[in-house]
């Protein structure tokens, strides 16, 4: 019967919150020089983690902002 898995509720939930990081992403990444499309990395597992790094990151890997 129900083998092991998400199911299909387990599913929509992870990609309804992979949707609430997309949208937000897609608006901030440009303001930190990063393509709107790389948000899309979100649906991946860890891929906000490291969005959000590489944010956070940025000043110190372009030498500081002007």
């Amino acid at each position: 019967m129900g083998g092991p898995g998400m199911g299909g509720g387990g599913i929509i939930l992870m990609l309804v919150f992979a949707a609430l990081m997309i949208v937000p992403l897609w608006r901030l990444l440009p303001q930190f020089r990063i393509p709107s499309w790389v948000s899309l990395l979100a649906i991946i597992p860890f891929g906000v983690i490291v969005l959000l790094w590489v944010m956070a990151f940025r000043d110190k890997l372009d030498g500081g902002r002007s």
